[in-house]
């Protein structure tokens, strides 16, 4: 039998970071993503953004944090198991993103499976204005003591 999650439905993780332009910078080199509407300000102020947006694979990292802060909650608790991402589904970019702009992570525990030793969150980051940026789900595993 797989070990329980020691989590339960409705618990929640947040995260609130300020993307800079030097963060999106960075993520470029770091991905190889150096696609002009994140890198280059000229082409960037001609498309419907009229700058710089941050890669939607930034925006969703963020949420790694969140997911780690249930995996750690969970460890504290006593589960015996090592949590481990599963997947996201249904990720959706809503809002572009800017240098600047102040974001929110949250997750939410939607459902816990103890039996399959999983969990299914809602998610989703928001701006400083309250404008959602990503919607999606998680799915969080916990792979047994081997």
């Amino acid at each position: 039998m797989k070990a329980p999650c020691f989590l339960d439905a409705g618990e929640t993780a947040e995260y609130t970071r300020t993307i800079e332009a030097a963060d999106i910078a960075a993520f470029a080199r770091i991905s190889g993503d150096d696609d002009p509407v994140h890198t280059d300000p000229d082409f960037a102020a001609r498309t419907a953004f009229g700058r710089c947006i941050a890669h939607g694979a930034h925006v969703m990292g963020l949420l790694s944090t969140t997911a780690s802060m249930m995996s750690r909650r969970s460890v504290a608790r006593g589960a015996t198991g090592t949590p481990v991402s599963a997947g996201y589904d249904r990720i959706r970019f809503t809002r572009p993103v800017f240098a600047g702009d102040t974001l929110t992570a949250r997750y939410v525990i939607e459902e816990v499976d103890d039996a399959r030793a999983r969990t299914r969150a809602r998610l989703d980051v928001v701006n400083q204005d309250g404008q959602t940026c990503l919607v999606g789900s998680h799915i969080l595993a916990w792979v047994p003591p081997g």
